[in-house]
């Protein structure tokens, strides 16, 4: 699977993750599917609603924050593909905990922030049986 982001969205979901350090940044990814290619056009930023001690290593979407992201999905033609979050001064690979919580034929772009600077991100699928993800390609468009 191809996940395509245009790279003022990858911008903005950086400036998130690092608004949001010590803390996980987190929001949903607006898109359409075609085949095998994800195309990632809106990003809905979210406020991680865990509690907060635990905010630095896990991440919550409110469930009214998620049936926003899906009207505002469908006021702007598309589906939610995803969830994308920050792993703070952590590798971007999926957690045990990410791979508890992941949904089916959802992305889960991780992005690492280390010291408060956002640097790679990684795209990753759930494999159906659940027992781990698969990394899909990652393309940043308009760079």
């Amino acid at each position: 699977m191809i996940i395509e982001i245009p790279a003022v969205t990858m911008n903005q979901i950086r400036l998130h993750n690092e608004r949001a350090y010590p803390d996980e940044g987190v929001g949903l990814l607006l898109g359409s599917l075609e085949a095998d290619r994800k195309q990632v056009a809106s990003v809905v930023l979210l406020d991680n609603k865990r509690e907060a001690l635990a905010r630095r290593n896990r991440y919550l979407v409110d469930p009214d924050d998620y049936l926003h992201g899906e009207n505002e999905a469908d006021r702007l033609g598309f589906e939610v593909l995803g969830i994308f979050h920050s792993h703070p001064d952590h590798p971007n690979f999926p957690s045990e905990f990410d791979r508890e919580w992941a949904w089916p034929l959802f992305s889960y772009l991780i992005t690492s922030v280390w010291s408060g600077r956002a640097g790679e991100s990684r795209a990753w699928r759930l494999a159906d049986d659940r027992s781990g993800f698969a990394e899909e390609h990652l393309v940043v468009v308009g760079q």
